[in-house]
């Protein structure tokens, strides 16, 4: 091989090997909460183009979702912040109508299902919008309800895993497998969660095409997720038999790898996709390298991280790191900090406009919803006596800021966040 030829080949493979770090910097919670601590330092000094801080408020946030968390949980026994608490929207127990389903299946096999039933509903939680709603039949003891936002998207998917709509098997209709996924449609989803012109979903398209790249990442790494592919294959792969412990960060670093291909491609480094990860001119001021500029939140793969939390732990798999995720970086959240006044926006006619997922303003506002949450959460456990051992952010996230994020909307806003964001369905 002649020297030039050897040392192109050397020198790719050595920048090959430098944006991989890169990509890997990116999806570490390490990364994303020390660049989000330094863009919340920086609007403390005055320097943001956005946002102003007024600290003086954080402990009445907190004091607001103290209170919160008592009137939801008056025990202060606080589940995690996931989406098992959607499918107990209107108190029905949708998790034992699963179990009840499945029969006689193994701890190992219900986890599986359980795993695919959460990854699916999670990915279709991105906003509904204010119109949408779902009408839940009768059952039992339960009479009809209607339930919009994120409870409707839990509860509309979770019948539509109970009637076999993510798997490709008549047979074995509580899966979600490679095939199964790549077959829907919008038409086929419009279907299911009952939209029409008078019930319309934001994102319809988006989440639609959106499982269907889950079902072909599935289809392509039989590694992670076995054959057929499923996200319950997961079990195997992080708690194979005798394994009864599993890091949290270990959950998320394998969604994020195994499920790259699925997020939209505007978000890539040299052609890697990157996922939830945008672009801030002052992110990564400290790295010297191809992540430099890079604003990483990975929100919908957290919040997936923490749903499958349970699973695990109801198959007899202790979680443990719980607090290496951060909190999650999404419009019920960041409003909590600007409705409660503890973010303050310099130009106040911006909450008027319409912005993309990518623009500065609502990266830096999603940076700062992850540090402050780390802020805040130490003084809500102050104000209910508990430690972190006993309400972890996790906890934190459900006693909690989403649910005073919501409530100061709905007074303030009708419902609406305090920034309008065009949503695809995939990030928010």
């Amino acid at each position: 091989m002649p020297e030039s030829t050897l040392a192109n080949a050397t020198n790719s493979i050595a920048v090959g090997a430098i944006q991989s770090r890169a990509a890997a910097e990116l999806r570490s919670t390490a990364t994303i909460r020390s660049r989000a601590q330094a863009l919340l330092a920086r609007a403390r000094r005055g320097e943001s183009t956005w946002f102003s801080v007024n600290d003086g408020a954080l402990l009445t946030a907190a004091a607001l979702v103290a209170e919160f968390t008592r009137v939801r949980y008056p025990d202060l026994v606080i589940p995690y912040h996931s989406r098992w608490r959607h499918f107990e929207a209107g108190g029905v127990d949708r998790l034992a109508q699963l179990n009840t389903a499945l029969g006689s299946a193994s701890l190992a096999e219900r986890a599986r299902a359980q795993i695919d039933l959460a990854l699916v509903s999670v990915l279709l939680d991105a906003g509904a919008g204010p119109d949408w709603c779902y009408r839940e039949g009768a059952a039992g003891e339960h009479p009809a309800q209607e339930f919009s936002r994120s409870e409707g998207l839990g509860v509309a998917s979770f019948h539509a895993f109970m009637d076999g709509l993510f798997s490709s098997d008549l047979a074995r209709p509580l899966q979600a497998d490679a095939a199964g996924l790549q077959a829907v449609t919008a038409e086929r989803l419009a279907d299911a969660f009952q939209v029409n012109a008078d019930n319309p979903l934001i994102g319809l398209d988006g989440r639609a095409a959106l499982l269907r790249r889950l079902g072909q990442a599935l289809q392509d790494d039989p590694a992670t997720f076995g054959q057929p592919g499923r996200p319950g294959h997961l079990f195997d792969r992080l708690a194979p038999a005798g394994n009864d412990t599993v890091q949290a960060h270990d959950v998320l670093t394998l969604l994020l790898t195994g499920l790259a291909p699925i997020w939209p491609a505007q978000n890539t480094l040299d052609g890697e996709p990157l996922g939830d990860c945008w672009r801030h001119p002052a992110a990564g001021d400290e790295a010297d390298g191809p992540s430099r500029g890079w604003m990483p939140f990975h929100k919908l793969s957290q919040w997936l991280t923490y749903s499958l939390l349970e699973p695990f732990e109801w198959a007899g798999v202790q979680v443990e790191g719980l607090d290496a995720l951060t909190g999650l970086p999404e419009y019920r959240n960041g409003g909590l900090f600007l409705d409660a006044g503890v973010l303050l926006l310099k130009n106040p006619a911006l909450s008027e406009r319409l912005h993309a997922p990518g623009d500065e303003l609502i990266v830096e506002w999603r940076a700062l919803t992850v540090a402050l949450l780390d802020e805040l959460a130490p003084l809500v456990r102050e104000q209910l006596g508990l430690s972190a051992e006993q309400m972890p952010l996790a906890c934190v996230l459900e006693g909690g800021t989403w649910a005073a994020g919501r409530a100061l909307a709905q007074q303030l806003h009708g419902g609406q966040p305090p920034l309008n964001i065009i949503s695809d369905g995939t990030v928010f």
